[in-house]
């Protein structure tokens, strides 16, 4: 990677953390609670080591088989690099998602529950979970219903014994995202959960008015992805 690309996404992670800052003053929080995610799917390990360069250490990926090619040695190379699985995860892939990932945020059902628990015994690692509401209760769209969160969110916690901290949702691309948002941060206030994973590159700032304490942005610092190479 050129210096220049690598200056591109420095001076992109800077904007977008700038712009963070300023909708946290809007809403008199303070910028340090909301956690940037610098989604790398698609793109390749120099770019992840440009955004490492420019000091960022927070990082998301859709895909296991996909991280699995890239993060190994850079996690090496950098050990206080954090890795978050935000994609579907398949029960079949939990023990290899639990062996690279810090942080799972896509439990949506009690087998994947389940599966990662024993992964977790397996494998001696235990990554934080987060649950995901498909709060718009679109068909195609991973996450469990609103309806159906507090059961589930219960179920990890008591009977699989996961570390949930926290939230996820992915709004339906037509609609206003805030009534998403208010609504996640409801199920998380009364399920006792701080964290909101919520908003990406085209709504981050209205996540994080509403709360959010960690925002997934890709294409706003990394530029538009390349789906034929992944």
């Amino acid at each position: 990677m050129s210096s220049e690309s690598e200056q591109t996404i420095a001076d992109r992670l800077a904007h977008v953390e700038a712009r963070i800052a300023k909708a946290c003053r809007a809403t008199g929080r303070d910028p340090a609670e909301v956690r940037l995610i610098a989604v790398s799917k698609t793109h390749d390990a120099d770019a992840v080591r440009a955004a490492l360069a420019a000091g960022h250490r927070v990082f998301g990926e859709n895909r296991v088989q996909e991280a699995e090619g890239k993060f190994p040695a850079l996690k090496a190379e950098y050990p206080d690099l954090e890795l978050h699985l935000i994609g579907p995860l398949q029960t079949n892939k939990a023990k290899d998602a639990v062996a690279l990932f810090d942080v799972i945020e896509t439990v949506d059902r009690e087998k994947l529950a389940a599966a990662i628990a024993a992964a977790s015994e397996k494998t001696g690692r235990r990554p934080r979970c987060f649950v995901q509401v498909n709060t718009g209760e679109e068909p195609q769209k991973a996450g469990c219903l609103p309806a159906a969160a507090d059961a589930l969110i219960a179920a990890c916690r008591i009977t699989h014994g996961l570390d949930v901290v926290g939230l996820m949702c992915i709004p339906p691309i037509d609609d206003e995202p805030s009534l998403h948002f208010a609504l996640l941060r409801k199920i998380a206030a009364r399920n006792g959960l701080h964290q909101l994973s919520m908003g990406m590159s085209s709504d981050y700032e209205i996540a994080v008015r509403q709360g959010a304490t960690q925002v997934r942005v890709g294409t706003a610092i990394f530029g538009q992805r390349d789906y034929s190479a992944g």
